[in-house]
């Protein structure tokens, strides 16, 4: 039996990721404020279980609680594999730095850096201790690796996330554990996220009329094309390059 817990299942990229794993005979588990009546469908469909645990990722509290919940469900004697897709992000606020509400940039960091890190680390410990495998993958972006007017915030998280990624990845294999760990670009995508993109003040973020040009030239990719990669990626298995950031673009 294989599971895997995909934050920001709701929507996105997060929802074809659990459809496609679902059709795949891998059961779900979605960590999101919000459960899917489609992702439900598609269980049925596939004969496979999509369990919905309900999580604001950026209260801390709620996150520990719920990860302690499905670490001890899917770190079983019933399991042979589990994967971690880290996939809930959040780009707001989308503004200058000097124009920054504290409290933003405390949910901000805590929905793209301390969740992932702190579901990592968790999964970690419990696939040690049962000796299960684990494959963890860490959504990114191409900001991470440039800087973005107006996206200091994003840019810095998926940096940092980037950085504790490799970092991880060199543990596991120094230690001779089983566990992978490994980043996935998605590129651009059509999106919700891509609707606060397009929504931004050119004050705010200098680069929105690109991004509004990216809609409208029909460049932004369909969520399902993007996550097959990403399932394309995890069937490779023992193969994964243990911190490697995947990009989309090397596949289509």
């Amino acid at each position: 039996m294989e599971y895997a817990i995909v934050t920001g299942a709701s929507r996105g990229l997060g929802e074809s990721i659990a459809k496609l794993l679902m059709q795949q005979g891998i059961h779900v588990i979605s960590v999101a404020r919000k459960a899917n009546i489609v992702l439900e469908q598609t269980a049925q469909e596939n004969k496979v279980t999509y369990q919905h645990e309900t999580c604001d990722l950026s209260n801390i509290n709620q996150l520990e609680k719920v990860f302690q919940h499905i670490a001890e469900h899917v770190f079983s004697g019933k399991t042979d594999s589990v994967y971690l897709i880290n996939n809930a992000a959040m780009v707001e606020p989308i503004e200058r730095s000097g124009h920054h509400n504290l409290n933003d940039l405390q949910k901000h960091v805590n929905v793209n850096l301390l969740a992932p890190m702190a579901s990592s680390s968790l999964f970690i410990q419990k696939a040690n201790e049962s000796g299960m495998k684990l494959v963890i993958a860490n959504v990114t972006s191409g900001a991470a690796e440039r800087s973005v007017y107006g996206w200091s915030a994003y840019c810095s998280t998926k940096a940092g996330l980037n950085r504790f990624t490799e970092t991880v990845a060199l543990e596991q294999d120094e230690l001779g554990t089983m566990n992978k760990v490994f980043l996935f670009n998605p590129g651009i995508m059509d999106t919700k996220m891509q609707d606060e993109i397009r929504s931004s003040s050119s004050d705010a973020f200098k680069d929105v009329e690109t991004f509004k040009q990216y809609k409208t030239e029909k460049s932004l990719r369909d969520t399902d094309v993007v996550a097959k990669v990403l399932i394309d990626v995890l069937k490779q298995g023992d193969a994964i390059q243990n911190g490697k950031n995947y990009s989309v673009k090397e596949f289509l």
